[in-house]
């Protein structure tokens, strides 16, 4: 059973990301408020559910939370400031974006940059041991499998339906054949060799 908060007595959000180290689309972060004492025993990383169980506690955290939120940052801002930068900036924004302010922060991994002056924690494999940053990840895990499965539908040669814009073999060789999108970060080495891949303006 996951923990079920870090700071004693403060409404506190977790959050987490989903989508850093994919070469395509948008990074997604959600905060989430569960109320206190919540306990689902079925929480758990997002990673390590199906994908049907993922979409079954999707239901239960937005039926379940005092509040929830999504934050996205784009392909374009995620390569003027980078991914760690953008990471942070998706987590503020569904941090902006929830409906009752929270009194502190729990954060999955080792780095996050202040939110406003609230208190917060990093903790590394988070979304194992709080159920806040279990349900974050849940959130932004499933938010931006459907969005990149709407992109699938658009560029159909990357594999995105299962592979959400990672870099898989498959997304590797559309790139190849078919070019770039939209949609890819351009300051990635989007072809994984010795040198990134050159853009001409």
């Amino acid at each position: 059973m996951l923990e079920s908060h870090y700071f004693d007595g403060m409404t506190e959000a977790g959050c987490d990301e989903a989508g850093r180290g994919c070469l395509a689309g948008s990074v997604y972060a959600a905060a989430v408020i569960l109320p206190p004492d919540y306990q689902n025993p079925r929480l758990n990383d997002s990673k390590k559910l199906t994908a049907k169980t993922r979409r079954e506690l999707r239901e239960e955290i937005m039926s379940d939370a005092v509040a929830w939120a999504v934050g996205v940052v784009t392909p374009e801002e995620i390569d003027r400031i980078n991914i760690l930068n953008a990471s942070f900036l998706a987590m503020h924004r569904a941090l902006d974006a929830l409906s009752v302010r929270p009194e502190a922060v729990i954060v999955d991994g080792n780095r996050f940059k202040p939110y406003r002056d609230l208190p917060y924690a990093t903790i590394v494999k988070g979304d194992g041991k709080y159920q806040a940053i279990a349900a974050a990840s849940i959130l932004a895990k499933t938010f931006r499998d459907d969005y990149m499965d709407r992109l699938a539908e658009e560029y159909p040669h990357y594999g995105w339906h299962s592979n959400k814009g990672y870099p898989t073999r498959e997304h590797r060789e559309g790139i190849r054949l078919h070019g770039i999108t939209p949609y890819h970060r351009k300051s990635y080495n989007l072809l994984g060799g010795e040198l990134p891949l050159r853009f001409e303006e």
